[in-house]
């Protein structure tokens, strides 16, 4: 289990070690220039590669897409079903380059809503590519944070029944090894792209000292270039966890 930013200060590098983004703004992409909605779905697939390469070129070992909500379900039945297909043909279309790119993938979210088939292709990509390091690609995918915090909270309680006569004795440390991510760090920059100010019910837990990042760009325009000007803005933020700025400055004289 990775350290907690609340209670331990996480080492802080030029380039993020993980960045989380939720992929936004492909209706209104497609919409602009008259087409179906679904139009834009498909062509975000195609955002997706370019933003896992750039990512993995610049050394993060960790990216996390927001790919289907727990709330998107309430969206249009064609369009779902459309962004379950996709999801399908990414599995069968993408796995084999991911392996060349040493790419790791993990799918986290409530999966018992999906279809076998789809449930069969996501066990069978997260085998197959389970001893890749390089970069973790992980899609989040029925996801909500409200519901990553309960059913950690199940999960804590159901291994150790203890804590529900003696809740006084559940801190951090018995909760977060149960959250859907207890695998990977924090994510140290968020993106939201799309023109949208919040971050929808995504990674509630793991994002308490996140920088955030917001930008008009649809993600079916997102890239490289894009990529490049969110990490720039991020080496420019202090991150203090806390701490003041003559703390900050201080600890970097003391070690020059």
């Amino acid at each position: 289990m990775t350290s907690s930013s609340t209670l331990a200060v996480p080492e802080t590098r030029p380039v993020p070690r993980h960045v989380a983004i939720i992929m936004d703004g492909n209706g209104r992409w497609a919409t602009r220039r008259h087409l179906p909605r679904t139009a834009g779905h498909a062509k975000g697939v195609q955002a997706v590669r370019r933003v896992v390469e750039a990512c993995g070129r610049r050394g993060v070992e960790y990216l996390t897409l927001f790919a289907f909500s727990s709330e998107n379900w309430r969206r249009p039945v064609d369009e779902v079903s459309l962004l379950m297909r996709l999801f399908v043909q990414a599995l069968e279309r993408e796995v084999d380059k991911l392996q060349e790119q040493g790419v790791r993938l993990h799918v986290v979210g409530d999966l018992s809503a999906f279809e076998p088939r789809l449930q069969e292709l996501i066990a069978q990509a997260q085998a197959r590519t389970a001893a890749n390091d390089r970069l973790h690609l992980c899609v989040a995918a029925n996801y909500g944070g409200r519901w990553d915090i309960l059913q950690a909270t199940r999960a804590m309680l159901a291994a150790r029944p203890e804590l529900a006569a003696h809740p006084e004795r559940i801190d951090e440390a018995a909760l977060a090894p149960h959250l859907s991510m207890a695998w990977a760090p924090e994510p140290d920059l968020f993106i939201r792209t799309g023109g949208e100010q919040r971050i929808s019910n995504f990674l509630i837990w793991q994002l308490a000292y996140t920088e955030l990042y917001f930008t008009d760009r649809y993600w079916p325009d997102f890239g490289d270039e894009e990529i490049a000007a969110a990490f720039e803005w991020y080496r420019s933020r202090e991150r203090r966890f806390g701490r003041t700025s003559a703390q900050l400055a201080a600890g970097t004289a003391a070690g020059a």
